[in-house]
């Protein structure tokens, strides 16, 4: 199991950790372009300095029930790897927590436990003094149903 440095983000009640060096930027929430005829966890897409950058609202993604942004709801801004290139993604997330250093050792493997996650997403579950938070894998979350989507709605927007 993979250790290493995260950056940990809240949805709900629940922790998550993305490899921090996934991470490009976090900013704070921001106007959102709807893209037509895309699932519901997509919200559409950003100008983040002259790039359009897809935003992905994580509770939405992950079946939990939709909230109000609130002024701790933010945006990650992260890199995958998808199809040989990279590309980034904007996560919407309930809260940004702190980065954490996760031991391999500490770090479960995903099938022992109960999730509302589809565990291809996951890389393990990463023990922390007391707490625990799922470690997620970006390139296979994000790499599948959303690029096929924002293919799809290729005229609206180009090279996302």
């Amino acid at each position: 199991m993979n250790g290493g440095k995260y950056l940990t983000f809240g949805l709900g009640n629940e922790g998550y950790g993305i490899p921090i060096r996934q991470v490009r930027e976090i900013i704070g929430m921001m106007e959102i372009t709807p893209i037509p005829k895309t699932p519901v966890f997509i919200k559409g897409i950003i100008n983040l300095r002259g790039k359009i950058v897809p935003v992905v609202d994580l509770r939405l993604k992950f079946g939990l029930p939709e909230q109000l942004y609130s002024d701790r709801t933010c945006i990650i801004v992260v890199e995958i790897q998808s199809g040989g290139q990279q590309r980034l993604f904007g996560l919407v997330v309930d809260m940004v927590l702190e980065v954490v250093n996760v031991q391999a050792g500490d770090v479960e493997p995903p099938e022992q436990y109960d999730s509302v996650i589809d565990g291809k997403f996951m890389t393990g579950i990463g023990k922390l003094k007391n707490k625990v938070i799922v470690l997620l894998e970006m390139d296979q979350m994000l790499a599948q149903e959303e690029l096929t989507s924002l293919k799809e709605t290729k005229g609206v927007v180009e090279n996302a």
